[in-house]
């Protein structure tokens, strides 16, 4: 049972942490204001683990490196931790590279569970209260995501459902992701 806990408490602090790395790369992407108070504190809630990554690995044009790379070492060591708590040893050298899979794999489903909270926040936003301080830079973060699919749905009136089809499309790709993850794991 502590063996389940502990696994629980790694699930959520490393699932936290990889989604405000890849928020941070994303406010980067989408040219969010940096005086904007999300930005502020993911910025400060990540610097620890960004900033000695910046000296290895610079941003470039709208690519923030440092931040998909301290994800990507996160993503490393929570699956290294969870092997640990699950088997009590080590993974052996010849599992990393089906670790280092692992790890893509892990930073993929958390982008789309990024995505999936993102969108789901805004559209619940804007049924409650659309005037929300956070709805401008939510409507930020997501409008890249959502225009796309804006653009091929047909004009249903004043009725948007560009935000439920993006919901579809990320949960299959969960789908296809998890079982992904269950072949790099023989299982």
């Amino acid at each position: 049972m502590l063996g389940e806990i502990l696994r629980f408490l790694l699930e959520i602090v490393f699932s936290l942490l990889g989604a405000a790395l890849l928020a941070r790369a994303w406010i980067y992407a989408v040219k969010l204001h940096p005086s904007n108070p999300m930005s502020q504190a993911i910025m400060q809630a990540t610097n620890w683990l960004v900033q000695p990554l910046r000296t290895l690995v610079p941003s470039a044009k709208g690519f923030d490196g440092a931040s998909l790379v301290g994800t990507f070492l996160i993503a490393v060591v929570f699956l290294s931790l969870l092997w640990l708590t699950s088997t009590g040893v080590m993974l052996s050298p010849k599992q990393i590279p089906g670790l280092l899979g692992a790890a893509l794999v892990t930073v993929a489903r958390w982008a789309l569970n990024l995505i999936v909270w993102l969108t789901l926040i805004q559209a619940v936003l804007s049924w409650i209260n659309p005037l929300s301080p956070v709805m401008p830079v939510l409507r930020t973060l997501t409008a890249p995501l959502l225009e796309p699919i804006k653009r091929i749905m047909p004009n249903l009136g004043g009725l948007d459902l560009s935000a439920l089809v993006l919901l579809v499309l990320a949960q299959i790709a969960m789908m296809v992701l998890n079982r992904i993850s269950f072949s790099l794991l023989g299982v």
